[in-house]
C-alpha cells in the first residue's frame, strides 16, 4: 500500500474567534468548547488509522497550548497553516509533503460524521489511482480532499465558505483534465440549524 499522510486542518478554541457562527446559540465560550471536542473528535479518528500518518496544520499557529496538548495526546506532528485563504494554506500543505508521501488528504474538524471508514476509502481511491478524492458536504462544500500531487489551480478563485466550492471544484478538475473519485456525502456542524443533527456533542 503506498504510504499517505491526513493533514488535519484546525483552529485553536479560542472563545469569540471559534465557531462564530454558533455562538448566538452558544455563546462565545460554549462555541470554543464544542471546537475543541470536534478537533479532538478528529484526531482520535484519525490516529486510529493504520495505514497512514497524521499530523495537524494549525491556525494561528502551532505555538497555542491547545495544539501542543493535542500533539502529546494523540502524538501528531504540529505544523502551522500559511497562505491569505483557505485555498492558498491548503494548496501550500499539499505543496509540503507530497515531497514526501505518495498521497495526501486534508479534512477539516467540522465534519462529526466523518468516519474511519471514510478516510480508509479515500486512501484507496487515490491508492487504485485516482488523482483527487473529494468528500462532498451537504452544504455545498467539501469536508475532504485527497492529492497524488500538488494541483494549485484546484485552490484559485474559489468562493470558500459558500455553497458552490464543491460546483467550482469539479469544474476546474474538468478543466485541468484530473480523474476524481467521490465519497458519501456528510453533513458539518458549522450553523445553529445543523446542532439538531448532533445532540450528543452537546452534553
Amino acid at each position: 500500500m503506498l504510504t499517505g499522510v491526513i493533514l488535519v486542518f484546525a483552529r485553536a478554541p479560542e472563545a469569540g474567534k471559534a465557531k462564530t457562527r454558533l455562538i448566538p446559540r452558544l455563546g462565545p465560550v460554549g462555541a470554543a468548547h464544542l471546537h475543541a471536542k470536534l478537533v479532538h473528535l478528529t484526531l482520535g479518528r484519525v490516529t486510529a488509522l493504520q495505514h497512514a500518518h497524521a499530523q495537524l496544520w494549525c491556525s494561528p499557529g502551532r505555538d497555542q497550548p491547545f495544539f501542543s496538548q493535542c500533539g502529546a495526546t494523540y502524538g501528531v506532528s504540529l505544523h502551522d497553516q500559511s497562505g491569505f485563504d483557505l485555498g492558498e494554506r491548503m494548496s501550500n500543505a499539499f505543496d509540503q509533503v507530497l515531497r514526501d508521501y505518495e498521497w495526501a488528504l486534508i479534512i477539516g474538524t467540522d465534519c462529526p460524521d466523518l468516519s474511519s471508514e471514510d478516510l480508509e476509502c479515500a486512501g484507496q481511491d487515490l491508492n487504485g489511482g485516482a488523482d483527487v478524492v473529494l468528500g462532498p458536504a451537504a452544504d455545498g462544500g467539501y469536508y475532504l480532499i485527497g492529492l497524488r500531487k500538488p494541483e494549485p489551480r484546484l485552490f484559485e478563485n474559489i468562493p470558500w465558505g459558500g455553497s458552490e466550492v464543491l460546483s467550482r471544484t469539479y469544474t476546474r478538475l474538468e478543466e485541468l483534465g484530473l480523474n476524481s473519485a467521490e465519497l458519501g456525502e456528510r453533513y458539518d456542524l458549522d450553523r445553529p440549524e445543523d446542532l439538531a443533527r448532533f445532540p450528543h456533542l452537546l452534553t
